[in-house]
């Protein structure tokens, strides 16, 4: 796969790109009903800053929210899936605008850690997303637990880097081969690279110029 390397630009995204901009304004320029299955990892409205000083653009702030999964449901063609990232702190702002936008609550998933990512009044172990449907999606072949192990990525790309072992299952269930998948806030691209390895075409949009050209030198085919 050619990976386009161009910034927002007033025509239609191509497949395969990771394009820097607001998703919003991004999404905009996407054709109704033309993604396959949408797949990302949104800010937590968390004012996250990891140990070593990294944080998240917008993470304090909720005004991105309702707009973008507005514009994440009109992108993705009828009957299909979402699955979203969350900040359990703050569900009730994030399934208000999973509602707001249309979709509907199809599931839970939980991706365990042997590690804690915080300790406060508990040690947290765990991060949620949620499955959501638009419309009436045929069940997957391929049926999934909502239970997945999580192995620590080493957050060497990105402060919040997921890894590729809790991405494929979802894209390998609720996409096929040649699907489009869709991260409106791609990071360092890791849906993006657990896509294209399973065979499915892609966009990717992020906010952060830096991150933005990490995920697309991830995209790169490498020399054999």
């Amino acid at each position: 796969m050619n990976i386009e390397q161009s910034k927002q630009s007033t025509s239609e995204p191509q497949p395969n790109t990771a394009l820097q901009g607001d998703c919003v304004e991004v999404m905009r320029q996407l054709r109704s009903c033309s993604v396959d299955f949408a797949l990302t990892d949104p800010p937590y409205l968390a004012h996250y800053c990891s140990r070593d000083g990294r944080k998240v653009a917008n993470d304090g702030d909720a005004t991105w929210l309702k707009p973008a999964f507005a514009e994440i449901f009109r992108v993705l063609r009828r009957d299909s899936f979402c699955v979203s990232f969350y900040g359990w702190h703050q569900a009730d702002k994030f399934i208000a605008a999973w509602r707001g936008a249309g979709f509907r609550l199809a599931g839970h998933l939980t991706f365990t850690k042997q590690y804690p990512s915080t300790e406060r009044f508990l040690r947290y172990h765990h991060e949620n997303a949620y499955l959501l449907a638009k419309g009436n999606p045929t069940q997957p072949t391929q049926r999934i637990p909502d239970v997945l192990e999580w192995k620590y990525s080493g957050n060497k790309l990105h402060p919040t880097q997921k890894p590729l072992c809790i991405l494929t299952p979802l894209i390998q269930s609720f996409s096929r081969p040649g699907d489009l998948v869709l991260d409106p806030f791609c990071g360092s691209g890791s849906t993006l690279l657990a896509a294209k390895l399973q065979g499915r075409r892609f966009i990717g949009i992020e906010l952060d110029g830096a991150y933005c050209d990490v995920a697309r030198h991830r995209l790169v085919p490498r020399a054999a």
